[in-house]
């Protein structure tokens, strides 16, 4: 008796083969290894043929995008998860097996005559310096809808975070003998994403690149990265759309294979260039800390140099710890969530706990600014092509960690670099004290609020201002002058200390020692209600008596010199605002509005000899 034929089993590339017409040699070959990697759900919902055609075009341009873009190609990418995702299932360590130590590092006191000389010294290496701005946030989170980098650093000059750091790169190469004149490639390079890619081309064009020329900075854009739907490592596909993978972002760690892919660090190298600094976005306060940092790496022969902070015990900011498991040996960040259990495990039964001489923690608190040596870093770029060790870190529905809350992705972060170099390059750290390297924009006024409330740096808008006024002040203090003491005031809901509102340009002064040059501080008298904001290369303060709001402004080329200036005026509120109150976003993260009641400028627009006196 005749049987019917068995229906043919329908396989994933049968699907694809189907459709055969509309897709490429190349992308019919990914489909197949992402199909042998167990990504047959791709297609498996697809319309029969000859219908949706424009989605399954779609989705096959966007996986081999995908391919090219993701670090070790999707096929690399899905056996990475599978691998990260069961040791997360299972609960695994990555420390497992390793004991912490201190690692080796400098402890600077910035009242010290030697940090001023390391100043003096780093000045002249940031000559040999490339800068690397890792800059991919909206500020969304903080109740601000423009890019981070466009956010005003404060209020007295108005100057956003990108324009403050391209004054300072300008500052610092100017002292150190450079031209900044078309060389043909970047030595400040910023890593942009989707989200801020535009915006921050358009604030550098609108504002003629502050000052830089244009070749010397380069963007660079993140892409993102598939996201994971189960611990099988299948790629998601969005919810409403069966044509398209859901993506996010990598993380910032991303920036060492777009270095790599860009060619800049080869060229770095060719042209003597010494050393890179990565920074972050909102920290006002970092280029104090770069001179001295760079002299130390040079003294030291940092390959990798951790600029850090003193941090408590238990302290929720990552810590810089040396790791040994038998003749490995790494210096890098350790997160402090698993710092005191691996402190407990190992050497240390009470854990994170404060040494009792300093009061602090004897593990360092990364503050994700680093130094490397360029030759070395382009050594290991080649090795690696610039991929750092990934980390997965899904939200499980439940105990069985069988399902997730959302897709997940494999994330990477810039400061995880170290676990990539031999044991032979020297890594070690750089502490300064808060207020002179460290105040980061980061937390909305309810998070601040809510971190301030249980004794925790809130790290707002609001204090990301002060801060400035606060370091500004503790040098003219630390050099003689009679600055007034601050004041308690409340903004957002948090308690803050207001100091003078004091602050000037890099091209007037970027190290101590250049502010005492320029400033007679023991004949300068401010009171704590005042503004006194300095805009210039060549003004010098040989006497002033301040007790309201003072600007001063000199182009390049005009040497100014106050002489037994008094200034008495209305000057400058910080008002805080009232809830409800009709305010600016920028205002609304500070929590305050400036009112400004009256202000003597003295502005000089050409080249020449000028006196000021009362």
């Amino acid at each position: 008796e005749d049987r019917p034929d068995k229906m043919a089993t329908t396989t994933p590339l049968s699907l694809v083969d189907a459709d055969a017409s509309l897709f490429t040699e190349g992308e019919r070959a990914l489909f197949s290894d992402l199909f042998a990697a167990g990504q047959g759900h791709l297609v498996s919902s697809w319309a029969p043929p000859g219908q949706d055609d424009d989605g399954k075009r779609r989705l096959a341009k966007q996986l081999t995008r995908l391919d090219e873009t993701t670090p070790g190609g999707l096929v690399g990418y899905v056996k990475r998860a599978k691998v990260l995702l069961e040791a997360s299932r299972h609960g695994e360590n990555a420390l497992e097996g390793y004991t912490p130590e201190v690692p080796p590092g400098s402890v600077l006191n910035c009242r010290s005559e030697e940090f001023v000389e390391l100043e003096e010294a780093g000045t002249v290496e940031a000559g040999k310096a490339a800068f690397v701005l890792v800059a991919g946030g909206l500020g969304e989170r903080l109740g601000y809808s423009g890019i981070k980098l466009a956010l005003p650093s404060e209020s007295a000059r108005g100057t956003c975070f990108l324009k403050l750091y391209a004054e300072h790169i300008l500052a610092l190469q100017a002292r150190s003998g450079w031209v900044d004149v078309e060389r043909g490639y970047a030595t400040f390079v910023i890593m942009t994403s989707d989200d801020t890619h535009d915006k921050t081309r358009e604030l550098l064009v609108e504002n003629d690149y502050f000052g830089l020329q244009p070749t010397s900075i380069a963007l660079l854009k993140q892409d993102k990265v598939p996201c994971l739907a189960d611990n099988r490592a299948s790629l998601a596909l969005s919810s409403d759309d069966r044509y398209q993978v859901q993506t996010k972002p990598h993380g910032h760690g991303d920036v060492h294979a777009l270095l790599h892919g860009s060619g800049l660090v080869k060229k770095w190298v060719v042209h003597g260039i010494k050393w890179v600094c990565f920074f972050q976005d909102t920290n006002a306060l970092v280029f104090r800390a770069i001179p001295a940092s760079l002299a130390i790496s040079d003294r030291m022969g940092f390959a990798v140099n951790s600029l850090a902070v003193p941090r408590k015990a238990k302290e929720a900011i990552g810590a810089i710890c040396k790791l040994k498991k038998g003749d490995e040996t790494m210096t890098l960040n350790v997160e402090y969530n698993q710092l005191d259990p691996l402190l407990r495990s190992t050497v240390s039964p009470e854990g994170d706990v404060d040494d009792p001489q300093t009061g602090m923690s004897p593990y360092p608190g990364n503050i994700n600014q680093l130094i490397l040596s360029v030759e070395d870093y382009y050594e290991q770029l080649e090795a690696t092509k610039g991929h750092v060790p990934e980390f997965v870190n899904p939200k499980y529905k439940d105990a069985t960690k069988t399902s997730f809350k959302s897709p997940t992705r494999l994330e990477c972060m810039m400061q995880d670099y170290p676990r990539t170099i031999p044991a032979t390059h020297k890594v070690g750290f750089t502490l300064l004290e808060v207020w002179v390297a460290y105040s980061p924009v980061k937390n909305s006024p309810a998070e601040a609020m809510a971190k301030a409330a249980a004794s925790n740096p809130s790290h707002s808008a609001t204090t990301g201002e002060l801060d400035i006024y606060r370091a500004n002040c503790n040098v003219l203090r630390h050099l003689g002058a009679k600055i007034e003491d601050p004041e308690e005031q409340t903004f957002n809901g948090i308690e803050v200390e207001v100091h003078p509102r004091i602050v000037w340009s890099p091209s007037f002064a970027c190290t101590i020692q250049e502010v005492s040059k320029k400033v007679d501080c023991e004949d300068l008298r401010v009171s704590q209600g005042s503004t006194l904001v300095l805009e210039g290369e060549g003004i010098s303060i040989r006497g002033l008596t301040l007790r309201g709001a003072l600007v001063i402004r000199a182009v390049s080329g005009a040497k100014v010199t106050v002489k037994g200036l008094e200034v008495e005026n209305g000057g400058w509120e910080w008002v805080p605002l009232v809830y409800g109150e009709e305010a600016s976003e920028e205002e609304k993260m500070r929590g305050f509005t400036v009112v400004k009641h009256a202000t003597r400028v003295i502005e000089f627009d050409s080249p020449g000899e000028y006196t000021i006196e009362s």
